[in-house]
């Protein structure tokens, strides 16, 4: 699977063990676009088991509800095409689960995913970084800088546990997503 492991390693997850690369991490890539307009970027995958891409997370679903008020024609079975489209990609800043670790090995863990989230950033080249949770937006902050890259970051609350936290997260959101939506290349 050498194609696959050499997009890893051009997004920036060569610091990871690739010979035991996580399906979950196949599946990341397998939507990946061609051209990365906008570059999410979130903490890791749930320890939950969990993930984004197989839509079956709360991100997921804010997400997914996201881009049907953008566009009321994107069904449940549409959205990860429409995802895809838009140059919309998630990626984490640590490719193995943290929200079951203690503060200090989260953050040490958060600090160790540095320099893999910069080589992404450099690869992808995105206009726009959206960051999924505050108490990583340093650690953005750290990557973006090390990738020389420069754009707009936009900092979004995690639309986890609290309805309100969704509805926030739902509405900063939406602007940006009714612009890729638009102005597809």
């Amino acid at each position: 699977m050498p194609d696959l492991l050499e997009s890893a390693r051009a997004a920036g997850l060569g610091g990871h063990n690739l010979r035991v690369f996580p399906e979950r991490e196949r599946l990341r890539l397998s939507y990946r676009p061609e051209a990365v307009r906008l570059l999410f970027i979130g903490e890791s995958p749930p320890a939950s088991g969990r993930f984004f891409y197989r839509g079956d997370s709360g991100l997921y679903r804010a997400m997914r509800e996201a881009f049907q008020i953008a566009d009321q024609s994107i069904g449940d079975e549409t959205f990860f095409t429409a995802f895809q489209a838009a140059g919309c990609y998630l990626i984490d800043l640590c490719l193995e689960p943290v929200d079951d670790l203690d503060s200090k090995s989260r953050r040490t863990a958060h600090m160790a995913g540095e320099p893999s989230l910069s080589g992404a950033i450099a690869q992808l080249r995105p206009p726009v970084i959206a960051t999924l949770l505050r108490s990583i937006e340093g650690n953005v902050t750290s990557a973006v800088s090390r990738a020389k890259w420069s754009g707009r970051v936009i900092h979004l609350p995690y639309p986890g546990r609290w309805s309100r936290h969704k509805e926030a997260f739902v509405r900063a959101i939406v602007p940006t997503i009714c612009d890729l939506l638009h102005e597809r290349p």
